[in-house]
């Protein structure tokens, strides 16, 4: 028995332009998030706790700006250069594509035709 390929071969598609950029425009989303992901995690599980064989000494305990050290590395400045990105991504790199002309009063009375016909139907 033939098995009939209910898939288009790949050569043959071609994508719409909305897809392909938003297609884009979430794998640069994803591999910031990532990026920050990778940096954020390490850095706080190393530098956060102290050594197993150490109790916390207050005194060598350090601060930037009266923030604990490993928070400000770790967690603030990634969000702070994460939300720069996002800012800079959103206002000057994505793009603004045409999604075509809103037939929307076309569409409800076609909808609506369609529900009558339905209904006649389903009571004769």
């Amino acid at each position: 028995m033939n098995a009939v390929s209910r898939e288009p071969a790949r050569d043959d598609q071609s994508f719409d332009p909305v897809f392909l950029n938003a297609r884009r425009e979430a794998w640069i989303i994803f591999s910031v998030w990532l990026i920050c992901l990778a940096w954020s995690v390490p850095y706080c599980y190393l530098y956060g706790y102290p050594p197993s064989d150490e109790e916390f000494n207050p005194e060598t305990f350090s601060t930037y700006m009266g923030v604990p050290s490993w928070v400000c590395w770790g967690i603030l400045v990634p969000w702070l250069l994460s939300n720069v990105f996002t800012i800079w991504f959103c206002f000057f790199y994505m793009q603004d594509d045409d999604l075509g002309v809103a037939n929307e009063g076309s569409d409800l009375a076609e909808e609506i035709s369609e529900m009558d016909a339905e209904q006649k139907g389903a009571n004769p």
